[in-house]
């Protein structure tokens, strides 16, 4: 996320408690995603895991923008 979205959300994720569910479970997959980045090799099911992750957190992107869109408007 850039700058400006970063400013949004520390402004509005203490009164909005959507956004607050959304960035916490964003940063919960980033945290899942270095873990799989630091480790040597994956299993098979481990690349799936990993891929799978990397979508959701992009699901919870795209729902943190479009709650940060209405703020913006």
């Amino acid at each position: 996320m850039d700058r400006a979205e970063m400013l949004l959300i520390e402004k509005y994720i203490h009164q909005d408690e959507e956004l607050k569910r959304y960035v916490t479970e964003h940063r919960k997959l980033e945290e899942v995603l270095a873990e799989f980045n630091r480790r040597r090799y994956l299993t098979p099911g481990e690349q799936v895991e990993q891929k799978n992750t990397q979508k959701r957190k992009l699901r919870e992107k795209e729902n943190i923008i479009r709650i940060l869109d209405k703020y913006q408007q």
